[in-house]
């Protein structure tokens, strides 16, 4: 069995399950949640979007609430066998990784999954629009040249880890994508939309999608992954919505620093193709 450890909000876990189910795929083995400690702070879970093939109520190793049963599970190598991520950049060696495992990490990039992309987008597969007002948003969009923009501040403000992707980053981002486009409409999603309403002029026709809260984040992402192209923030969330867009000829525009703390890089947070934008 693969274990996946869950941890932060909705696009890490899909990060984290997406690396998980990848393994499983290799190896023949099933894949198993185990969201202790996303429950435990309060930053939900997947299953709550997504209908995934998980394995039956796995038997899930020690928490650091038994101190010694964990620490006995880590220094004997006891089954599963726990796999952390030790850098951001992508590991090769968890092509060598045999199952029963552990995997504990952030896993960013496509790499980790990219020779099951198939698999992993049946599995992230949206359920039934949660009311009309996102449904009639979607046949909107399906009527434009249609580019979504996400704007992650919330946290990102206060947290400091992160760089904040400012209105000159946007717009470079903006320019790059659309360029060729004829009449494009921009959605923007933000966590903060009263901002992006009012200080992120935009060179087309903007509109501001707000009506989305954290009980249905959810659609904000599939409305993205709806538009034909997209320009993301440095935010797991957009992320996927970029890369579950089905449209082949979709441009993709991102910063090209993910953190605002020098000390971390990402080198494969961008899939190739995607466009590299200066933060």
């Amino acid at each position: 069995m693969i274990i996946c450890r869950l941890h932060g909000r909705l696009g890490n876990q899909m990060f984290q399950y997406a690396a998980a189910r990848a393994m499983s795929a290799r190896l023949g083995a099933p894949v198993a949640l185990d969201p202790r400690e996303a429950l435990t702070k309060g930053e939900g879970v997947l299953t709550r979007v997504f209908d995934l093939p998980l394995s039956d109520s796995p038997h899930l190793p020690p928490t650091r609430t038994n101190m010694p049963a964990y620490l006995a599970w880590r220094w004997l190598g006891l089954s599963p066998r726990f796999r952390r991520e030790r850098h951001l950049d992508y590991n090769a060696e968890i092509g060598n990784w045999t199952a029963p495992c552990y995997l504990h990490g952030y896993w960013q990039s496509e790499r980790y999954f990219a020779q099951q992309a198939a698999i992993i987008r049946t599995d992230f597969t949206f359920p039934d629009f949660t009311n009309s007002q996102n449904a009639d948003m979607a046949a909107r969009i399906a009527e434009t040249n249609a580019i979504a923009l996400h704007v992650r501040r919330g946290d990102y403000l206060a947290l400091g880890q992160h760089a904040v992707c400012d209105e000159a980053y946007y717009l470079a981002a903006l320019d790059t994508v659309r360029e060729g486009i004829e009449n494009p409409t921009v959605y923007v999603f933000s966590d903060d939309p009263d901002w992006a309403k009012s200080n992120l002029p935009l060179p087309c026709e903007k509109v501001v999608v707000d009506f989305n809260g954290p009980e249905t984040d959810f659609e904000d992402m599939r409305l993205m992954s709806l538009c034909q192209h997209n320009v993301i923030g440095n935010s797991s969330f957009s992320w996927w919505a970029a890369w579950l867009n089905a449209n082949p000829d979709k441009r993709v525009a991102g910063p090209d620093r993910w953190f605002g703390d020098s000390t971390l890089s990402n080198p494969d947070i961008l899939p190739v193709g995607w466009l590299r934008v200066p933060v």
